[in-house]
């Protein structure tokens, strides 16, 4: 099965620059930004089935990953 890439770059090609400036500048950007990354890492997991769980779980993490995403893109045009 393919995964899916789901980090902000992917997401967001035309927002490369600023997802840096805010990395480097904003600590609370940057907070999101690494708890976005990880729970990606763990979804992309799950997807694998390197880590099994139910499909409750699984969804309850995209869902997550989704607020995530938003609160970001928010961040990335309010600046």
């Amino acid at each position: 099965m393919s995964v899916e890439h789901h980090d902000l770059i992917h997401e967001f090609p035309e927002l490369k620059t600023r997802i840096h400036e805010l990395k480097v500048s904003d600590a609370h950007f940057r907070r999101l930004f690494d708890e976005y990354h990880e729970l990606t890492r763990e979804i992309e997991k799950m997807e694998d089935e390197v880590t099994p769980v139910s499909s409750r779980t699984e969804e309850s993490a995209k869902v997550r990953r989704l607020h995530l995403k938003d609160e970001l893109y928010r961040l990335l045009m309010a600046a």
